[in-house]
């Protein structure tokens, strides 16, 4: 099976193994190099997925009036906008009833 062939996954596999057998070094020079091509092609298919991937990623940026999804084009270069904060409405405060002319003068309302 070709490196064309690989599916993301497997073609991660593989450049992982081949970067292991370079760090545990190759005994022949010749050896190490078809590795060394071979890793950077099996570099380029798994950027390449990942770009395309990249590209059909979409934001969902909200909910229409029908339910149905909006969405928006992800770009990694501009950063997501923060979500609105969801304003919760007060509660009424009670009212504290103000103590008639002829109470206790010494009761302070707050």
């Amino acid at each position: 099976m070709m490196s064309d062939e690989l599916t993301f996954e497997d073609a991660l596999k593989r450049l992982e193994q081949v970067v292991d057998d370079l760090e545990r070094g190759e005994p022949e020079l010749s050896s190490a190099l078809k590795k060394y091509e071979l890793g950077v092609s099996l570099l380029a298919q798994c950027q390449t997925v990942l770009e395309q991937a990249e590209r059909s990623v979409a934001l969902l940026t909200g909910v229409d009036a029908s339910g149905n999804p909006i969405s928006a084009p992800f770009d990694p270069a501009t950063p997501p906008e923060p979500e609105p904060t969801p304003k919760v409405a007060k509660a009424p405060r009670k009212r504290t009833s103000t103590p008639s002319a002829g109470s206790d003068d010494s009761f302070i309302p707050f």
